[in-house]
């Protein structure tokens, strides 16, 4: 019990602090919380994504596997959760509402904060490559989930094209490839700019939280919450366990997994009519109930 204390103390709380900044300038300074996430978002994580994996000492090979298990271990979440949904004969909007809850995790305004406290700077690098492909496929297959069905496949290309972190992912290999060395000018505006992202993050967090509100089916609710926070990551040690992570990127990975549902899921959900009553209450519950379950899952990974 004390060791589950100390990391939850450690390695959760002053990201919840930290939240809570976020969540109090949100409600009494009423602060435009796209605007911030925009700069976050487009600024300060592509410039931290570049910085972390052009000095880093991850192998390309390393990357790879990183890339392979993102993906099957977030496709098999999604296949697992529609099968238990259609098992449990849900409708079609609350099943794909279910798919986003489950399968698109809090990777980044969290994710990140949490892998640097409980694991380090290398931690960090895996969970950073996590958080792009999750990324990737939240703003493509997510579209088509939340659009149920609907051809929107343009709308998903055109996500794509404007997410920032996967050109980052790609200049950095190009870097790493070529072995190029940054002009010192440029190569300290990244590391200023890279030192922005985490601590805005974690405000930005605070700051989306502040404007979701509780409400929904509480048995569905639950069976979201229960593939996300522990279906995920239970999936993702079997496929980290087949695919050959290293420990630090097995520890990166599964505690990724784990994360609750990522806030920018709302989005998706009013832009497309996706029951967002129903979504926005999945990702408070999922971030309500997620110290529970991350604080034993980071004392199982070594944290």
């Amino acid at each position: 019990m004390r060791i589950l204390l100390s990391i939850f103390s450690n390695d959760i709380l002053p990201i919840f602090l930290a939240a809570g900044a976020g969540f109090l300038a949100g409600k009494i300074f009423k602060i435009n919380t796209q605007s911030v996430s925009d700069v976050a978002f487009h600024v300060f994580g592509p410039c931290m994504i570049f910085s972390i994996l052009t000095t880093s000492p991850l192998a390309n090979q390393d990357i790879a596997k990183m890339i392979i298990f993102s993906i099957v271990s977030i496709f098999l979440l999604g296949g697992v959760t529609w099968i238990f949904g259609k098992l449990l004969k849900l409708n079609r909007k609350i099943l794909a509402a279910v798919l986003l809850i489950a399968m698109f995790g809090n990777v980044g305004n969290f994710g990140l904060s949490l892998n640097l406290f409980a694991f380090g700077e290398e931690a960090l690098a895996f969970a950073s490559i996590y958080f792009v492909i999750s990324s990737i496929l939240m703003y493509s297959l997510g579209v088509v989930i939340a659009s149920s069905g609907r051809n929107n496949i343009k709308t998903a290309a055109l996500g794509l094209v404007k997410l920032p972190a996967s050109y980052a992912v790609i200049f950095s290999l190009i870097y790493n490839v070529i072995d190029w060395h940054l002009p010192l000018h440029l190569e300290r505006t990244i590391t200023i700019l890279a030192d922005g992202a985490i601590p805005t993050l974690m405000i930005v967090f605070g700051m989306q939280l502040s404007k979701i509100k509780l409400k929904g089916q509480h048995s569905n609710l639950a069976f979201a919450a229960i593939m996300r926070l522990i279906t995920g990551p239970a999936i993702a040690l079997v496929v980290s366990l087949i695919i050959g992570l290293s420990k630090t990127a097995h520890q990166a990975g599964i505690s990724q997994s784990g994360m609750p549902t990522a806030v920018m899921i709302t989005i998706l959900a009013i832009k497309y009519d996706l029951e967002p009553s129903f979504v926005t209450a999945g990702v408070l519950i999922t971030t309500i109930l997620s110290p529970l379950t991350i604080t034993p899952l980071l004392a199982f990974l070594g944290a």
